[in-house]
């Protein structure tokens, strides 16, 4: 599997971004598709998962501003998020699950004050 993720870039506080994660290869179900994000000097963290079964879940940090789907093909995962703050400027990367873990190459959210 090989992930290809967009739609980073910079936001003022209180804006919207779209983050696009496209997996392709051998793609099977059940699978996991997400986002984590690690900000400088910090540990990656987890931020939310949408599974090929349609059940999604978010860190307390991002619930009720983020929303996680996926495409109805299950090879896209979106990630709208909204109400932006200072604190979510991180590299976000993205992720597939079945078996073992593939992470993308990162896409860069900065969220001006």
């Amino acid at each position: 599997v090989q992930l290809q993720a967009s739609g980073g870039g910079l936001v003022q506080a209180g804006g919207s971004l779209r983050l696009s994660c496209v997996a392709s290869g051998s793609i099977f179900s059940p699978n996991d598709m997400g986002w984590y994000r690690q900000a400088p000097g910090k540990q990656r963290e987890w931020v939310a998962t949408s599974s090929s079964g349609s059940s999604t879940s978010y860190s307390d940090s991002v619930k009720g501003r983020f929303t996680i789907s996926r495409d109805n093909a299950k090879t896209t995962v979106y990630l709208q998020m909204n109400s932006l703050k200072p604190e979510d400027t991180s590299i976000y990367y993205c992720y597939f699950f079945r078996d073992r873990t593939t992470w993308g190459p990162g896409t860069l959210v900065t969220v001006s004050s």
